[in-house]
């Protein structure tokens, strides 16, 4: 019992400072958080207490809505530091790969499968859906991209869909907020053995990350690409 209380007292402030250096970086693109945390606790706290008073059981209600009030402050601050997260993120290299690795259990990513000298960038992830191809760059070369990786997998997985989408604002892009969405919202038509299959498959040939020494994560901006690096194999 006394080591699952010292883990636990451990744990505690590991926990507690992650919140807190969430609630910083949160706070320099929501200048406001502050303010709306409180606003919604108060609210949600005073509405239920209100309503204890009317029907006469105030501590009851009282205790209620400082619970939901907690609960209410935790949803919000949960999808404003996202938000915020996303923002800093819009833009910067290897932003999708970093989406891409909290898709969720069920899909197993690669980054960088195909790269060109302009740092245009095709990951992969691969999951109950089939193949999902994101590009990250400028939509009119990442079309050679895709293309050329579309194929390859038609020659690799013949029974398996390939979808492909382009991370940006643009129209028929994906926001990168909405990336992890749009994927799980994609039809599932492959059973387990059939996804490790796909996996094993695509290992077996290779991919750009495995035979370059980049170092993993978002893309440096400075990289260069070597000559005849235009399309990845």
């Amino acid at each position: 019992m006394a080591r699952k209380d010292d883990a636990a007292s451990a744990a505690n402030p590991g926990r507690l400072k992650q919140i807190a250096l969430t609630y910083k970086m949160t706070r320099r693109a929501d200048s406001k958080i502050g303010l709306v945390l409180a606003a919604v606790g108060i609210v949600t706290f005073g509405v239920l207490l209100g309503i204890g008073f009317l029907i006469g059981y105030p501590v009851y209600l009282g205790i209620l809505g400082a619970l939901l009030a907690f609960l209410a402050m935790a949803i919000v601050f949960g999808r404003r530091a996202e938000k915020a997260a996303f923002g800093q993120m819009e833009g910067q290299p290897g932003a999708a790969a970093a989406v891409l690795d909290n898709v969720g259990r069920g899909w197993t990513t690669t980054p960088a499968v195909a790269m060109n000298r302009s740092q245009d960038v095709v990951h992969r992830a691969v999951g109950k859906a089939g193949i999902v191809l994101i590009g990250e760059g400028n939509p009119n070369r990442l079309k050679g991209l895709l293309a050329a990786e579309k194929k390859k997998m038609a020659r690799i997985v013949v029974d398996v869909p390939v979808h492909d989408f382009v991370v940006g604002n643009g129209e028929g892009q994906v926001p990168l907020k909405k990336l992890r969405t749009t994927m799980l919202k994609l039809p599932r038509v492959l059973a387990g053995p059939q996804v490790t299959q796909t996996n094993d498959r695509l290992k077996a040939m290779g991919d750009l990350m495995s035979n370059m020494p980049l170092p993993k994560g978002p893309m440096p901006k400075g990289m260069r690409m070597p000559k005849g690096g235009g399309k990845m194999r």
